[in-house]
């Protein structure tokens, strides 16, 4: 039985069948496990024997990266996978938090240290000449450690939405884990491609892509996300199977709509946090399966999707998933809806998402007690994300704990606003959020992104808002802003905190402000309307 990627990789290296697509170029398992085999002696032999062997690696989506990924497998030593987005002293706080004696750069991710202080880390740039007669040196591989299942493969920062990202220590069974369900799940085998395209150093491009990948032993085609390059890509590798986190499907489905779309070899889009219209058009579009769950980085919470799961639920959780509340640390009431579907009983029934079991497979921040402990609180995992469930045991998210809203007394939570407001179709996307209000404790606003060359009018909003029912009077937002882009993490999910700090002044020109239910841009006054 396969039970660490170090055991599974070494199953890869004598298979003559295509592993890696870039541009022009392909590489077999068996070339590919060879230059992964090369790195990992190189790194080993270069490395201080008495100190953890962690190598940290900024090299995007590239060849380079999935190289070191299955080098450090095979070598069984830790990967750290730094965030490409981070600069400065941020940077340099990661890769110490990580503890990273070894960094790989490329050409292209080079100019990111120049000039960081990286007391005790070796940087060694993939695109040298130096590295290249490194590389020739290198002896046959002898591997750092013959791995056990619990053993760390990775250190992966989560993706920093409600604070700092903390490093998450990613054992080689949780990546196990993920890639074989997935594969078992979709029926992938060595004829399917699977296209990379979502940030190497994160959680889900490991989990739902690279390991899929290799559990199957399909072929990766690794790319930097690009809207308009999507379609391109998925027809140019023979794309069969994509995986995707936070807003990826909008920002596709935001490009102009061809009649050939549905044209291409794509089989499924597995991902996280995509809007339920978002999965039905872009099935349409491209013909192929969404399916879209819940996850995160510690992997402690776990929650499966399947097929008869109700619009906007997230699906029904493993055996510990439950719903508590953070104070009086008792299981949440069952949700209770009006007529209208409405959730009456907010106070009562959301709550925060919790493993009652345990850790689950969370095995803690790296080199972070204060923050495991906050995450390991009686006994439990607490996730940080709020949710409730109806009386079939279906989830519905609400949001972050820090998404709580007090509205002239009634107690609200964004995620089931902006599942509304994207019932709008000129709406992209759309991120809710409180702001300060002296005499009614939080103001609803929202950020919405609208599609490409729509318009939106006040009489227009007004128009919808009050025909979705199911919306509380308290939930219209006092102010909306119609913005060109919102700002998102490297795994495209949106930086509400950002969002909070501009309060209502994000750029005047776009800024709607509510009076009564009449919208008018700001300073200028709206039509009289009854105040709600």
């Amino acid at each position: 039985m396969t039970e660490t990627l170090q055991q599974l990789l070494r199953e890869r290296a004598d298979r003559d069948t295509v592993a890696v697509r870039h541009g022009e170029r392909s590489w077999t398992w068996r070339e590919h496990i060879a230059d992964a085999s090369t790195q990992a002696s190189a790194l080993i032999a270069a490395a201080d024997p008495q100190r953890p062997l962690h190598v940290g690696v900024l090299l995007g989506n590239t060849p380079e990266m999935l190289t070191a990924l299955a080098a450090a497998a095979l070598g069984g030593y830790v990967l750290c996978g730094v965030n490409t987005t981070r600069r400065g002293d941020a940077l340099a706080r990661d890769i110490a938090r990580v503890d990273c004696q070894i960094l790989l750069v490329n050409a292209e991710h080079r100019h990111l240290v120049e000039g960081l202080t990286l007391p005790g880390v070796t940087v060694f740039d993939t695109s040298s000449a130096e590295w290249t007669q490194r590389l020739a040196a290198a002896p046959a591989l002898t591997p750092h450690r013959e791995v056990a299942p619990d053993d760390t493969f990775m250190m992966i920062f989560t993706s920093g939405t409600s604070g700092e990202p903390k490093a998450v220590e990613v054992p080689h069974s949780m990546v196990l884990f993920a890639g074989s369900a997935l594969v078992q799940r979709y029926e992938l085998g060595p004829d399917d491609v699977c296209y990379l395209a979502m940030p190497l150093f994160h959680s889900n491009a490991v989990y739902a892509g690279w390991s899929v990948a290799v559990g199957a032993g399909a072929a990766m085609a690794p790319a930097s996300f690009s809207a308009s390059r999507f379609l391109a890509d998925i027809r140019r590798y023979g794309v069969t199977y994509m995986n995707y986190v936070g807003k990826p499907l909008a920002y596709i489905l935001a490009t102009p709509e061809q009649r050939d779309d549905h044209d291409n070899p794509l089989r499924i889009a597995f991902g996280n946090e995509a809007a339920d219209r978002d999965i039905e058009a872009f099935g349409r579009r491209f013909g192929c399966t969404v399916w879209d769950g819940f996850g995160s980085t510690e992997t402690a919470v776990i929650i499966t999707r399947p097929d008869d799961c109700p619009a906007g639920s997230i699906g029904r959780g493993f055996p510990g998933v439950a719903i508590h509340n953070a104070e009086t640390l008792q299981e949440c009431a069952v949700a209770e809806f009006d007529a209208t579907g409405a959730l009456v009983n907010a106070d009562d029934a959301v709550g925060e998402l919790v493993n009652t079991a345990g850790s689950g497979l969370f095995r803690g921040y790296y080199n972070d007690p204060g923050a495991t402990a906050d995450r390991m609180r009686h006994g439990m995992y607490w996730s940080g994300d709020l949710a409730y469930r109806d009386a079939e045991g279906w989830i519905y998210l609400a949001g972050r704990t820090a998404d709580w809203m007090r509205v002239d007394g009634e107690n609200l939570t964004t995620a089931p606003i902006e599942r509304i407001l994207l019932r709008l179709s000129v709406i992209n996307r759309v991120a809710v959020y409180p702001v300060p209000d002296d005499l009614v404790g939080d103001q609803v606003m929202a950020a919405v992104v609208l599609q490409d060359d729509a318009t939106l009018t006040p009489a227009e909003f007004e128009a919808f808002l009050a025909a979705q029912l199911d919306l509380s009077p308290k939930a219209w937002p006092r102010y909306l802003w119609i913005a060109d882009d919102l700002p998102s993490t490297a795994t495209n999910k949106i930086l509400k905190r950002e969002l909070v700090a501009r309060g209502t002044d994000p750029d005047r020109r776009l800024l709607w402000k509510r009076s009564g239910t009449r919208y008018a841009p700001h300073g200028q006054p709206a039509v009289s309307g009854t105040d709600r």
